[in-house]
């Protein structure tokens, strides 16, 4: 059993096509599948949160097809590279297995624990079971498929992992007397006298290093057949290996950063025992997936999909247009509350630094005209959200019109959606008792009558491999690092009603927050930063004046998942006061500035 913490919740992607519109850096429901979290989407939670628009209920109506092998197209990445099966057992950490292999150049997908091995078209090179929040001997536990077991490749289980092995091989499980959680030193045992593949996961580590445990049940006995390889302080069977086969469990998590030499034991596992080839790159998933967006689009078909100007549609822009050029349609929709002289460079970066196919549509007076009065930050969302879907549909329509009319093209028949892989992990994940830390903003509707099947060039991907890809693609560096930015935009970075005053002083404040950061040389360290309005007024002096001004937020966390950020404290207070002074100073209307220290838990990154 996996000791959960208060952090637990999911991770943090932007997403592109429609979905980029509402996405803020923090995910959603963790306890549903896409499309029921879809019918959902209004309904307000215990965390006062709800997904973002009534209309994102549709998705799950439309039945659109999604990156199918079709016409020709390459394998799946499974059938094309070695790849390790993660199944999961409900942990907080199971993600970050695939982050790590696929770090190590190891391709890797994650599958829930149910898995019927019957069902999968394909063999993995290896399986590793992951850890989670249940006890193993309990009635109503999970448990993996006998099948799995017969696979004949290696098999690694991580904590509750290491424990169903054991149940597997004779049961031997207990409730431990003293939960492990945190910090401990492990201490290998080598086996020099017996096979040569019982020492391999440890291989190349020194006999004491520190780990990271999170476990309330442990061994009780060892199953016939296996020899222990590391023992703590309270699991004298820390780590197992079968003598005559390579199936092995740890009481540890190696995927988390709290354990230094973590990534090491998986790169054994995976290279060494697995035999798994290091060759998943960016390059050759560029040349893959251009071949298969071409052969899914045929030679005429078109592609239409939103963009932000964030990371993620941007590079799922760029891959589009490498594969068939004109023929994707690209559509930014200035709503106006976005950051200052966004849609100019926006515009700059996709067409003449890029060359996509881009229309910009200017909506933002109809936006602010909507939003006029509104303070609730749901119904902010649901406007926007509402908003963009009838102007998106009525550009696409007369796009779409206007393509009917040459020969050069077939219809629009496809819709790009910026779809990463930790949002397929959500869907397809098993379903543990975690909690929802709040509830993701963004939309998945389309009318039925647009009748467009999905492309999702990204699914595969992890947010950092989206930034590799977007360097491979030849993407500016600022670009691709660019920080996450809500979809509803600076409208969730005002408290309260949204007037074009405040939209003013929340966009040049937040020009000079950033250009400073930038300046100072913080800005890779930082994984997003803002300033925002607070909506309450303060008493301030300006010259001889006394100025009765708005109170400028700032915020700035560093996190490697988004389930969990802290604080930005690298710099000086003498830089923070400079900061201050500049904004307070520069920007018409502003009292006073102050940092934000709350880290994430308790407090979510954005505001609202």
């Amino acid at each position: 059993m996996e000791a959960m913490s208060d952090g637990r919740g999911d991770i943090a992607d932007t997403l592109g096509g429609f979905r980029w519109m509402f996405d803020v850096g923090e995910k959603s429901n963790a306890n549903r599948t896409r499309s029921q979290k879809f019918l959902d989407s209004c309904q307000p939670t215990g965390g006062g949160g709800c997904d973002f628009l009534h209309c994102t209920s549709i998705i799950s109506q439309i039945g659109m097809a999604t990156n199918g092998n079709s016409n020709g197209a390459p394998p799946e990445p499974h059938k094309m590279f070695d790849t390790i099966l993660v199944l999961d057992f409900g942990s907080q950490y199971t993600h970050l297995i695939t982050r790590r292999l696929r770090e190590l150049n190891v391709y890797s997908e994650m599958l829930p624990c149910t898995q019927k091995l019957a069902d999968l078209e394909w063999k993995p090179k290896g399986v590793i079971l992951s850890g989670g929040p249940y006890s193993v001997y309990a009635p109503d536990a999970p448990h993996v498929d006998p099948e799995v077991f017969n696979l004949d490749v290696p098999i690694l289980g991580i904590c509750y992992g290491l424990q169903e092995i054991a149940w597997h091989n004779g049961k031997g499980v207990a409730a431990g007397e003293k939960r492990e959680y945190g910090r401990v030193t492990l201490q290998v045992q080598r086996h020099s006298g017996k096979a040569a593949h019982i020492d391999r996961l440890f291989e190349g580590l020194e006999d004491g290093f520190e780990v990271w445990a999170s476990h309330g049940d442990k061994l009780s006995s060892m199953p016939e057949g296996f020899s222990t390889i590391a023992t703590s302080t309270n699991a004298p069977y820390a780590g197992i290996a079968h003598e005559t086969k390579n199936l092995y469990g740890i009481q540890f998590h190696p995927e988390v950063t709290h354990t230094p030499k973590g990534k090491q034991v998986i790169e054994n596992f995976a290279v060494k025992i697995c035999g798994a080839e290091t060759n998943w790159t960016m390059g050759k998933f560029v040349e893959q997936e251009v071949k298969r967006i071409r052969a899914l689009v045929g030679e005429k078909g078109q592609v239409i999909g939103a963009v932000s100007g964030g990371v993620d549609s941007t590079v799922a822009a760029k891959l589009l247009q490498e594969a068939i050029g004109d023929r994707f349609h690209a559509v930014f929709v200035d709503n106006g509350v976005m950051r200052l002289n966004e849609a100019k460079e926006v515009e700059e970066t996709l067409t003449k630094g890029l060359n996509v196919n881009l229309t910009v549509v200017d909506a933002s007076k109809l936006f602010l005209g909507r939003l006029n009065g509104v303070s609730d930050p749901e119904t902010k969302r649901k406007i926007i959200g509402n908003t963009f879907i009838d102007i998106f549909e009525e550009k696409a329509k007369e796009i779409a019109e206007a393509q009917e009319n040459t020969a050069r093209a077939g219809k629009i028949e496809w819709f790009l959606q910026g779809t990463l892989y930790p949002d397929v992990i959500e869907s397809i994940s098993f379903k543990g008792p975690s909690a929802t830390i709040k509830t993701h903003h963004n939309v998945g509707g389309l009318p039925e009558k647009m009748d467009l099947k999905l492309i999702e060039p990204l699914r595969e991907l992890f947010k950092d491999e989206v930034r590799k890809l977007g360097t491979e693609l030849g993407i500016p560096e600022d670009l691709v690092w660019r920080h996450p930015f809500p979809g509803p935009g600076i409208a969730i970075r005002i408290i309260g009603e949204v007037t074009p005053d405040r939209i003013r002083i929340a966009q040049e404040a937040d020009k000079i927050w950033i250009s400073e950061i930038k300046e100072a040389g913080f800005y890779r360290e930082i994984s997003q930063a803002y300033a925002a309005v607070l909506g309450v007024k303060s008493v301030a002096v300006v010259g001889d004046q006394r100025l009765h001004g708005e109170i400028i937020h700032l915020r700035a966390v560093q996190t490697t998942d988004f389930m969990t950020a802290n604080v930005f404290t690298g710099a000086p207070m003498e830089w923070f006061a400079k900061v201050s002074d500049r904004i307070a100073n520069e920007v018409q209307g502003v009292a006073r500035v102050v940092y934000e220290t709350t880290s994430k838990p308790p407090a979510t990154i954005e505001l609202e």
